[in-house]
């Protein structure tokens, strides 16, 4: 029998799930690595600790299932997209990783868009410039940070980091650096222009080969088989972007759909034969499917909201369900669920780690009473938090040809029924969701069923191992009282957009 194993290394949880042909998961394990804050807005990450967690759960899974390693007929690893894993010259981490979250470059793309630089790089990569892509983080280190940068051997993505952990192998997998704004997306290729106009030439040689989603990019050596427990020679494929392992994941194969990811980051997408060049969407970016490219509105301000509440709010009320063998979550949704739409709630601007509108704006709760309990805050930041993947909708719809059939929705609101149908009635659209509990380690499975030559193409891979679950069909009646709430939440970003840059100071 054949197995294949994702992994899905996020912010600060990393898992390992392994999976049949028939996309069924035999098991999954996880576990969480520190999140390090040495200053505001900076988020980063022990990069051994962070190796070590893969090895942990590659084990775990091992053990939990029985599967025998040499069952194991591929690997294939996605990770968060952006942030900067440095590996040195002297064959050790640089420096620590940085997390996508992380915000220490905010200046720079205001500069680059300032004196004429973005505009030229959109020219080259058809990207527009964040703080938390590599050439942001870089142009930083380069600026506070000379003695590392003097150190890098190679310049990692998240994921590739991991695989060149598990294989010894450099490589550059193309859905991760093509949204690195590292890529020429005309060419498919690194370019000396678009490196020279970040002022970043003297990384070139330390950018590692590119290679393919579905490409063997190297095998489990005897070192890493020690660690984690694989058997030596496992094939590793060269894995994906998370978003688009989560795309693969929901059976997002063609332009009829578009992907949303609420997780730590609001991931809205979908796949067109030609990238947008008019500048109206945030990114364009390389997809798993060589005849798509993918068309991304994206930023921190999703679910992660949700558990900063948890963890700040309801610390007793996660601590009592825990000891009754209930979730949390369960309590939240039952709280959300309790709520008519109709009532109104405080808005709230996910904004805790960043933003959509201005890059200094913080969250807010705006319409406070003493009426209000924790019960009404949580719908606020569940409805907020849709809010802001609609925000990044609108800017997708607008350069769509093809009429849309469904959102598909993963990340953990999908879990939730209640969460799930305010996104339909939020949005006015259906939405779908997947019979899997974690998309991102099955669609680097999947990845890795098709290049093992268990199916013929990704494509074919993807419709055997996904199956759709749930359509939540959207309420008008209610749909209309969300559009009007809607509305006042743009207002409000409007009023507040001058008063960031006073705040900041």
């Amino acid at each position: 029998m054949k197995y294949f194993l994702g992994l899905d290394n996020g912010g600060t949880t990393t898992k390992a799930a392994l999976y049949d042909r028939t996309g069924k998961e035999i098991g999954v394990a996880s576990c969480e690595t520190r999140m390090l804050t040495p200053v505001p807005g900076f988020t980063e990450r022990d990069m051994e600790e962070m190796w070590q967690a893969n090895c942990r759960v590659i084990r775990d899974v091992l053990e939990k299932t029985g599967i025998a390693p040499k069952e194991v007929a591929g690997v294939g690893i996605c990770g968060h997209g952006k942030g900067l894993y440095l590996w040195g010259k002297d064959g050790k981490p640089a420096r620590p990783g940085i997390i996508s979250t992380d915000n220490r470059a905010y200046a720079y793309p205001v500069r680059w868009k300032e004196d004429g630089t973005e505009e030229k790089v959109f020219q080259i990569s058809c990207q527009h410039i964040m703080a938390c892509q590599p050439v942001a983080l870089l142009a930083w280190l380069r600026d506070n940070e000379p003695e590392v940068m003097n150190n890098i051997r190679w310049v990692f993505e998240c994921k590739d980091y991991v695989r060149f952990r598990l294989t010894g192998e450099a490589r550059g997998e193309i859905t991760d650096y093509s949204g690195a704004n590292l890529i020429n997306l005309h060419t498919r290729q690194y370019d000396e222009e678009l490196l020279d106009l970040f002022g970043l030439g003297g990384i070139r040689e330390a950018l590692p080969p590119l290679c393919g989603s579905t490409d063997i990019a190297g095998y489990v050596t005897a070192e890493a088989a020690t660690e984690c427990g694989l058997a030596e020679g496992t094939p590793v494929i060269g894995g994906m972007f998370d978003i688009d392992a989560c795309m693969i994941a929901v059976g997002v194969l063609d332009e009829r759909n578009i992907c949303m990811i609420a997780g730590t980051w609001s991931i809205n997408e979908y796949l067109r034969p030609e990238p947008v060049l008019d500048g109206s969407v945030l990114m364009n970016s390389l997809s798993p499917l060589p005849q798509y490219y993918l068309i991304e509105e994206s930023s921190p301000t999703s679910a992660g909201n949700n558990e900063w509440f948890v963890r700040q709010l309801l610390p007793e009320v996660k601590e009592a369900a825990e000891q009754s063998g209930r979730s949390v979550y369960e309590q939240m949704n039952a709280w959300v669920a309790s709520i008519p739409p109709q009532t109104f709630v405080p808005i709230f601007h996910p904004f805790l780690m960043a933003s959509n509108v201005h890059p200094g704006a913080m969250g807010s709760f705006i319409g406070l009473n003493v009426s209000h309990t924790r019960a009404h805050l949580l719908r606020s930041v569940y409805e907020g938090i849709v809010f802001s993947h609609r925000y990044h909708l609108e800017k997708l719809l607008a350069t769509r040809k093809q009429p849309l059939d469904a959102i598909r929705l993963a990340g953990g609101a999908a879990r939730s029924d209640v969460w799930t149908q305010m996104f339909a009635d939020i949005l006015g659209l259906p939405v779908e969701t997947v019979m899997a509990g974690e998309t991102g380690a099955l669609g680097c499975a999947i990845a890795a069923a098709a290049a093992s030559g268990e199916y013929a193409c990704l494509e074919e891979a993807a419709k055997a191992m996904c199956p759709i679950g749930k359509r939540f069909e959207p309420n008008m009646a209610v749909h209309e009282i969300y559009d009007q709430r809607y509305k006042l939440y743009k207002r409000i970003n409007e009023y507040l957009d001058p008063l960031w840059d006073e705040i900041i100071l």
